[in-house]
């Protein structure tokens, strides 16, 4: 179990820990900190992704990785150690959700390709099923889609990553907004000029 007082031990593992001494970068990354509750830049990183990964693995360590989407603010910040989201009905496979049954280590991972950054977040998580409220809570207003069930995730630490190799990738929708707006100034400006040269 990692030190709570130090939540970068859940990444750093003592086999972690052996390999950037052989590699000479233990020194350094024993200076890194990882924060371990949501603070105000997290809380405001999750309000405007529209996706993120979901790690799971299965009892003896088979990982798998979904994606998780939905409109800004799905996955949503219900205290300083927890995370929430409705689990939308989806293919009906399970594997993530068999895998928490036995293994309830989690791993979320969250980008933002316009801005060329990503956050990590180690913790743990619950499938809740058949709580109207809670799910009530956690589901997006006015979003159509059927919520099968809840997945609450529990905080253990979280780390921003840096920019390098990261490539910058707009959403369709923000792109054509931007072209949009381009496209009518140009009117406007060829309205002027025309005004002008008559």
């Amino acid at each position: 179990m990692p030190d709570p007082t130090r939540p970068i031990d859940v990444a750093f593992t003592p086999a972690v820990q052996r390999v950037q001494e052989k590699k000479g970068s233990r020194d350094a990354c024993e200076r890194l900190e990882m924060g371990n509750i949501v603070d105000e830049r997290l809380a405001a990183f999750i309000a405007m992704r529209t996706s993120f990964y979901l790690a799971s693995a299965s009892a003896d360590g088979q990982p798998y990785i979904q994606h998780r989407g939905g409109p800004p603010g799905f996955l949503q910040v219900l205290d300083e150690r927890t995370l929430g989201f409705a689990d939308f009905h989806g293919n009906r496979q399970y594997i993530s959700t068999g895998n928490f049954s036995e293994n309830s280590k989690a791993f979320i991972f969250l980008m933002d390709y316009a801005h060329r950054r990503r956050i990590k977040i180690w913790g743990t998580v619950r499938v809740i099923d058949d709580d109207p409220a809670l799910t009530a809570t956690v589901l997006p207003k006015g979003y159509r889609a059927r919520a099968e069930q809840v997945i609450l995730f529990t905080l253990t630490a979280w780390d921003a990553n840096c920019p390098q190799h990261i490539p910058q990738m707009l959403a369709a929708e923000d792109v054509r907004a931007a072209l949009a707006d381009r496209d009518a100034r140009i009117a406007e400006l060829e309205a002027e000029l025309a005004r002008y040269q008559s």
